[in-house]
């Protein structure tokens, strides 16, 4: 393993901000992985620490393929963590919204420049990102329409989901999208949690990524062969919102079966404590995503679900 600086960024203030990499193997530019590029991203940082040190031992026992290099970059933004913020913590803008970046732009700018310089030439990249949401996922893979994803490959990481999107202006500055241009095939893999470690769908997301870089020929690794994926698109997904403001109670967790009319949450008064509303499923199917901070504002996303396949 080797530990190098991949970027930095004075301050004059505080201690710089170096963003660390590191590297495993010798040889053809293989896999990149990138952790937390938010400040709230906890679980993405841990996930990536975990795989550094998954990486570290199957080093020393010789299980990368020769010809064979990997970058983990487990934190992008740990300035903004350090003070529990989730953007720059200076002007608010979004790091994952700056690519390909401007070594002579704004401050975020020359972060997602320096970074994407540094992370540019794999043949695959793997990032660890977090929902505009606050709320729980099933564990999967995302990937964007842009005409270069590849979802027989995203299969190949073993989750129980890959989910295909449309893209819009906005994601034109992400990084998953900007390693497409740049040749590099690019997977955003998201888990259960985000702020908080989900230690089953950490262990989960360490799995899928050492069994891709297997079944891509880098790594010799035996693990468990995981999911055959259902493949989705997006805009299928049932989406279920609030028709009230108040205090948020969730009855399911993502991974649930649900029928047609089964109360998913609650919303009650904040002020009086009475049940203001109760949130019905509107579809059977399974539930992939839910809402998970306690307060709600009326029309918020709260849940997205599966359809069944016969509907």
């Amino acid at each position: 393993m080797r530990k190098e600086c991949v970027f930095s960024l004075k301050n004059s203030y505080r201690d710089d901000m170096n963003v660390y990499g590191y590297s495993f193997g010798k040889g053809d530019k293989s896999a990149c992985i990138v952790g937390a590029i938010r400040g709230n991203e906890v679980q993405q940082l841990y996930v990536c620490s975990q795989l550094v040190n998954a990486l570290k031992e199957l080093e020393e026992k010789g299980a990368i393929v020769r010809g064979n290099e990997i970058l983990v970059i487990p934190s992008v933004n740990h300035s903004s963590m350090n003070v529990g913020k989730r953007f720059w913590a200076t002007d608010n803008t979004d790091i994952n919204r700056m690519f390909p970046g401007y070594d002579a732009g704004e401050t975020t700018q020359r972060i997602a420049a320096g970074v994407f310089q540094a992370i540019q030439g794999y043949s695959y990249g793997i990032h660890f990102p977090s929902f505009y949401i606050e709320g729980d996922f099933v564990p999967h893979v995302r990937m964007m329409e842009t005409g270069f994803q590849s979802p027989s490959l995203a299969n190949l990481f073993g989750l129980p989901y890959v989910v295909i999107r449309r893209l819009r202006p906005i994601d034109t500055t992400t990084l998953n999208y900007n390693w497409q241009l740049w040749n590099t095939n690019a997977f955003s893999v998201y888990t259960s949690a985000t702020d908080w470690i989900d230690e089953p769908s950490a262990r989960q997301a360490v799995a899928s990524v050492l069994r891709f870089l297997t079944r891509m020929g880098i790594l010799r690794y035996t693990s468990h062969s995981g999911y055959i994926a259902s493949v989705l698109r997006e805009d299928d997904l049932t989406n279920v919102k609030t028709d009230t403001a108040g205090i948020y109670r969730r009855h399911v967790d993502p991974g649930t079966e649900v029928h047609r009319g089964d109360v998913l949450a609650t919303v009650t008064d904040p002020l009086e404590g009475c049940v203001l509303t109760q949130i019905l499923s509107p579809t059977d199917g399974i539930v992939f995503f839910a809402h998970g901070a306690p307060l709600v504002m009326e029309g918020t996303i709260i849940f997205k679900i599966i359809r069944r396949l016969h509907e």
